[in-house]
């Protein structure tokens, strides 16, 4: 009889052991396994949200450098006729090549957030402008008008001169982005603005003398 007992006490311990190891196994599956758990999900959703979120400085961004770059594209075309350096028509050319795409770009980041796109040429009415008075090497009317008015060298320097400024502070804008801005492929434009800008600045210097 004591044996008998003994025989059934070891098989109720033997399968308690069992089911305690699958418990636990199924408790690993969850944190190892190929199935994650609801605070993984949760994480990986957030991630996800934070890398296509953006902020009040994005759309500024997207607001205020589209009609930056509309101003900046008048200019390169206007040099297209009346610049009497080829270099300096060169550069116009890959001015607009590059900002005119950007525009574009920007144009579909603010439909996607449901802002107003910008959509005025500043200085083509030499009036009215989508671009604020105190953004950061905007032209005004008055500039626009002489720029419009010349011709050959003079052309050339009014061009170069005022060129370098609205790059400077398209520069100026772009580093604002990255500072303070969220929505990462802004940020990654801004960096790009800022590298090509920073690069046409030293070539416009030097066709100018200046360096």
């Amino acid at each position: 009889m004591t044996s008998t007992r003994s025989l059934i006490r070891r098989a109720g311990l033997g399968a308690t052991a069992v089911v305690g190891a699958l418990v636990l196994a199924a408790c690993g599956d969850n944190g190892s396994g190929s199935t994650p758990s609801s605070a993984q999900t949760s994480a990986s959703a957030s991630a996800e949200n934070t890398a296509g979120a953006h902020n009040d400085q994005d759309v500024s961004f997207a607001q205020d450098m589209i009609p930056h770059h509309q101003q900046a594209i008048q200019m390169a075309q206007m040099a297209a006729a009346q610049a009497s350096s080829a270099e300096i028509k060169k550069l116009a050319t890959r001015i607009e090549k590059a900002q005119d795409p950007e525009i574009e770009t920007m144009s579909g980041w603010l439909e996607s957030w449901g802002e107003d796109v910008p959509s005025s040429m500043p200085g083509m009415d030499h009036g009215g402008s989508d671009a604020s008075p105190g953004m950061p090497g905007v032209m005004d009317t008055e500039d626009m008008d002489k720029l419009m008015e010349a011709s050959g060298t003079s052309f050339d320097t009014m061009f170069l001169t005022m060129m370098v400024e609205h790059h400077e502070g398209a520069v100026q804008m772009a580093v604002t982005e990255k500072d303070k801005g969220r929505y990462g492929p802004a940020k990654k434009l801004a960096d790009s603005i800022i590298t090509t800008q920073t690069a046409e600045i030293k070539e416009m210097n030097k066709l100018l003398g200046r360096n």
